[in-house]
Order: C-alpha cells, then sequence, then structure tokens
C-alpha cells in the first residue's frame, strides 16, 4: 500500500515542492508534471482566494498532495482549506504552544478537535462523507511555521504540542522579527534557525524550509530538513524569461 503524505512527513522523507500563488489550474498542472513531490498552495499573501485553492486542488489530484497555507490561524480558514481537500494546511506565525493547540484543535473533528462536520469536495460530495470522516483525524497534516523571534522563547513549548506533524521555518519574515528585514543569511538570523533546528531534532520533529533556489536550500537538506520548498511559480517564471531574454540580446 502506498504511503500517506502525512506518513512521509512523519518518517521524514525528502519531499520537494514549490510555493503556488498564482490562482491558475494550468500552473498547477505544470508544476505537478514536472516531478514535484507536493505544492505549497499559498492563499496568506497574493490574490487567490478559497476557490481558486480548490481548482488547483482539482488539478493536481489524485498525484500530486498539497498543503495550504491559510491567511492566519483561523477557525472558518482551516475548515475551508480542509474541506475542499486539501492534504492539510501550513498555519503562519506561530508563536506560542497555545496557538499551536489552537491550530492542531481545528483541524480535528470532534472529541479530538473542534472541526465541524459539513459536506464538501474532501467528503467526495458527500458520496465518500464517512470514510472521509473515519479518516481525516488520522491523515490530515498540521504543519505550523515558525517565524518570529517571539516563537523562539516558547519553542520548546511548542514542539511538545501533540498533533503537530511538521515544523516549516520561515527565513524571511523570522529575520523582519529580528530587525534584519531581507536578510535570512544574516548571522545572527541563522543562529536562531539553528536553535529552531536542534530543538526539532530533539524533539524528532519533522523540518521544513522555503528557500529561493535549490542551491539556498541544500544546506538544509544536508541538516535533515525533508518538507522543502523551492522557489515560486513567479520566480521560476520571471527567471526563465529572464534567461531567454539574456540569451538573446
Amino acid at each position: 500500500m502506498k504511503a500517506t503524505f502525512k506518513t512521509r512527513i512523519n518518517r521524514q522523507d525528502l519531499l520537494i515542492g514549490t510555493i503556488q500563488t498564482l490562482p491558475s489550474p494550468e500552473i498547477a498542472e505544470v508544476l505537478c508534471g514536472a516531478g514535484f513531490s507536493w505544492l505549497f498552495i499559498d492563499l496568506e499573501h497574493g490574490a487567490m482566494g478559497i476557490r481558486d485553492a480548490q481548482a488547483i486542488l482539482q488539478a493536481a489530484a489524485p498525484q500530486v498532495p498539497c498543503l495550504v497555507r491559510v491567511p492566519l490561524n483561523d477557525e472558518i480558514w482551516i475548515k475551508k482549506a480542509l474541506d475542499i481537500g486539501a492534504a492539510g494546511i501550513i498555519v503562519p506565525q506561530v508563536r506560542t504552544a497555545e496557538e499551536a493547540e489552537q491550530a492542531v484543535g481545528r483541524c480535528q473533528y470532534p472529541p479530538d478537535g473542534l472541526r465541524s462536520v459539513g459536506i464538501a469536495r474532501a467528503h467526495g460530495y458527500g458520496d465518500r462523507f464517512q470514510d472521509y470522516m473515519a479518516a481525516a483525524n488520522d491523515e490530515v497534516v498540521v504543519v505550523i511555521q515558525i517565524e518570529h523571534v517571539d516563537a523562539l522563547e516558547n519553542l520548546p513549548a511548542i514542539l511538545d504540542v501533540a498533533g503537530v506533524d511538521g515544523i516549516f521555518v520561515g527565513p524571511y519574515d523570522l529575520a523582519a522579527s529580528m530587525g534584519k528585514m531581507g536578510q535570512p543569511g544574516d548571522a545572527d538570523v541563522q543562529k536562531a534557525i539553528d536553535r529552531i533546528t536542534a530543538g526539532a531534532k530533539q524533539h524528532n520533529m519533522p523540518l521544513g524550509i522555503f528557500g529561493a533556489t535549490a542551491d539556498a536550500v541544500k544546506p538544509y537538506i544536508d541538516q535533515g530538513y525533508a518538507l522543502i520548498a523551492v522557489g515560486m511559480d513567479t520566480l521560476l517564471l520571471g527567471r526563465a524569461a529572464k534567461d531567454i531574454t539574456a540569451a538573446l540580446t
């Protein structure tokens, strides 16, 4: 039997993905055809809405699982992202154990959590309702982002929260919160990331990170990071276009 996406994350298989920010199912098809293991669908930044995200999930399914980054740690956004069929969510700006617990609880149906029951795409529009309900609490992926200096002080307690499947480091926001805007490579920012890495390893917590290029993420893969997002749709398109114009002008 093929391992579920959650199983692959929990056993820390190397999973290479990219970020999609543009509301286009065609772009999702292209990215899935490129061989990525997963897609990071971003609802926090940019113009994409929940209907756009569903179209992307439909284009990617069933070959490539998608994690939807919700705009904030909010019950309505989380249940919408899961109801449209996301494999799981990424929650930005988690700074405390209480916030991590809230994220987990909003992903779990009672009695384990507070997720409300509805019928949507995830449930086969009703046709697979019972099967989805029976498996959802075990299969939905919950990834939280550590991307603020405040989270560093609360890291041990955050890592102790049951139900968190992975930590995703946000180097750019982390740098900004440390007064190092646009400097994720700064020595102090790297030391902070090292603290996150060490803490997660002590808890056997899967680690993820974003990097603009393959070279940017290779050092983290060498350190054991497994949930990797390399580049994003707009960067990939822009760089490819610039390479063409540079070669011909």
